[in-house]
C-alpha cells in the first residue's frame, strides 16, 4: 500500500506527531499538531490587469491565532488561498518553517481550509465527510477510524456520525468542517469566513470555541473575515488590511486602542471624529482646545476617541472637559447610548447614569484615549 503524505510531500511511516490532548474523563482526542511559522514576502497578484495585492509582506508566528481583516474586496480572501496554494502569487514568496512553498501545489502544502459554503459532500455523512481525506491520501483503515473518532470527540459530534449535512445545524456543519480539516492533521489551519452565514447568537458561541479550541491546540490558525467582532474575539493578533495592502497590525486592543489612520478607526468599532489643529503645541478643534495621548504629527487633522471612552461628570473636569446637552438617547440592553450635541459637532457616548433629552451635562475626554489620526 502506498504510504501516506504529510508535511512537504514526504511519505511517513511513522506517528507524525508526539503528545496528545484529553478530553473529559481521561479520553484521548487528538495528538497535538505540529505548528509552524508562516511568512509572506513581498506578495503581488493580479486579476485582468487589476491589481488586488501590493506589495504584502506579514509574519504569523507558530501557534498564534491571526485575523486578517478588511472589508469586501480588499484581497484578504485571495492572500489566504495563496497561502493554501489554491492561488500563485505573481511576486513574492510563501515560507513555512523556514521552507520556500510558493511552487508547492495544494495537495502538497502542510495547510488545511475550512470555507465559508463549509464544502460538505451532501451524499456523505458526518463521519464520511470527515474521512473523506484521509481515505483519498490512502491512509490505512484503522488509523482513519482512529482519527476519524478523535476529532468528532474532540468537536462535540459523536452522536451525529450517520447523518447527513441536510440534518445538520449551521453550527453542526460548521463544526463538521473543522473536523475534516483537523482529522488531517495540518500545520495551519487557514479559515475563510467560515462563520459568516451563521445567526448572531451562534455565531457569538462559535467564536469562543474556536478560539478555545485553537488553545488546546496550540496550532497556528488564521482567519479571514470582515466582521470586526470577530476578530477582537478570537485574536492573538489582527492585520488590518485595504485595497490589497496591510495598514496596520497589533494585538486587538492595540489595533482598537491606538488606530493608525481614519480608515481603521471607523472600520474596527465605532469612534467619535473631531477635526483639529495644532498651534504651539495646542489642538484647537470646535469643541476648544484638547490635549491628545501624543503630538500629532500634522498642522490639520482628525482626533478619534470611542464612545465608551467618553466619561459623564458631575462637575468640570480639570482638562479635556466640554458642556454638552443630551440630543439622543438609546436603550440597549446592557448600556445605553448617548448622543449629544457640542457646538454643532455630535458625540456618542456610552453611561449607566440616567439622563433626559435635553439635559446639559459634563464630558470629559481622556487625554490617554484621545488619538490623532494619519489620513
Amino acid at each position: 500500500m502506498e504510504k501516506p503524505f504529510h508535511r512537504f510531500g514526504a511519505a511517513a511511516a511513522v506517528p507524525l506527531f508526539d503528545g496528545s490532548i484529553e478530553a473529559g474523563g481521561g479520553a484521548l482526542v487528538l495528538p497535538l499538531l505540529a505548528s509552524c511559522e508562516v511568512r509572506l514576502q513581498g506578495i503581488r497578484k493580479s486579476f485582468n490587469h487589476t491589481e488586488v495585492l501590493r506589495d504584502v509582506s506579514l509574519t504569523v508566528e507558530s501557534g498564534e491565532f491571526v485575523t486578517i481583516l478588511g472589508p469586501s474586496g480588499c484581497g484578504k480572501t485571495t492572500l489566504l488561498r495563496i497561502v493554501a496554494g489554491l492561488e500563485l502569487a505573481d511576486q513574492g514568496r510563501v515560507i513555512l518553517s523556514g521552507r520556500d512553498i510558493s511552487e508547492l501545489p495544494a495537495n502538497r502544502r502542510p495547510v488545511n481550509t475550512v470555507f465559508q459554503s463549509y464544502a460538505l459532500f451532501p451524499h456523505l455523512d458526518v463521519a464520511e465527510n470527515v474521512a473523506f481525506g484521509l481515505k483519498a491520501r490512502r491512509f490505512p483503515a484503522e488509523e482513519t477510524r482512529r482519527r476519524v473518532q478523535a476529532a468528532l470527540a474532540m468537536l462535540h459530534l459523536e452522536g451525529f456520525r450517520r447523518r447527513h449535512p441536510h440534518q445538520l445545524s449551521g453550527g453542526e456543519r460548521q463544526r463538521v468542517a473543522l473536523a475534516r480539516a483537523l482529522v488531517n492533521q495540518p500545520d495551519v489551519l487557514l479559515l475563510d469566513e467560515p462563520m459568516s452565514s451563521l445567526d448572531a447568537k451562534l455565531r457569538s458561541e462559535v467564536q469562543l470555541e474556536l478560539r478555545l479550541l485553537q488553545r488546546r491546540l496550540r496550532k497556528t490558525f488564521i482567519l479571514v473575515t470582515h466582521d470586526q467582532n470577530e476578530a477582537m474575539t478570537v485574536s492573538d493578533r489582527i492585520f488590518v488590511m485595504r485595497e490589497g495592502r496591510i495598514v496596520q497590525s497589533g494585538s486587538p486592543a492595540e489595533v482598537y486602542d491606538h488606530p493608525a489612520s481614519r480608515f481603521v478607526a471607523e472600520f474596527l468599532g465605532t469612534t467619535n471624529l473631531i477635526p483639529a489643529s495644532t498651534e504651539n503645541g495646542v489642538c484647537r478643534t470646535p469643541l476648544g482646545p484638547l490635549l491628545p495621548r501624543v503630538a500629532p504629527p500634522w498642522q490639520e487633522g482628525v482626533l478619534a476617541i470611542r464612545p465608551e471612552r467618553i466619561k459623564v461628570r458631575s462637575d468640570r473636569p480639570i482638562a479635556n472637559g466640554l458642556r454638552a446637552a443630551v440630543s439622543e438617547l438609546i436603550y440597549r440592553g446592557d448600556h445605553i447610548d448617548v448622543f449629544v450635541q457640542p457646538g454643532g459637532l455630535r458625540l456618542r457616548c456610552l453611561t449607566g447614569v440616567r439622563l433626559a433629552l435635553g439635559q446639559r451635562v459634563w464630558l470629559e475626554l481622556p487625554a490617554e484615549h484621545l488619538e490623532p489620526l494619519v489620513e
